[in-house]
């Protein structure tokens, strides 16, 4: 299960209403690919096609897609969204990352 907080459904919606997604049909893609500092990566993509190997997750009303390899490495992950002077933007708070960056958009296992 992969779950989406609040502040980051209200940040998905409004950017994928303006870049032409609508919310309660298409869904979020988020992967990990090799890379980063910490040695993977997270990726996270607003998509409309549903693969075969792909796991679907709905936190009203927004959509999560994961594929099966990504998946094993994000089960029980939250995304968040952190605005402001200080924000990030979009953070995996994944509880099987051993390690992280500093930057939050890489860790490994």
């Amino acid at each position: 299960m992969i779950k989406v907080s609040e502040q980051a459904k209200t940040k998905i919606s409004q950017l994928m209403t303006e870049e032409g997604f609508v919310v309660e049909q298409d869904f979020v893609r988020v992967g990990v690919k090799s890379g980063g500092c910490s040695g993977l990566s997270y990726e996270l993509t607003f998509d409309k096609e549903l693969g075969e190997q792909d796991k679907m997750f709905e936190d009203s009303p927004v959509k999560i897609v994961v594929d099966k390899k990504s998946f094993l490495y994000l089960v029980g992950t939250t995304l968040e969204y952190s605005g402001g002077l200080n924000g990030k933007g979009f953070v995996f708070n994944n509880p099987n990352a051993n390690r992280t960056c500093g930057c939050g958009e890489s860790f490994s296992l």
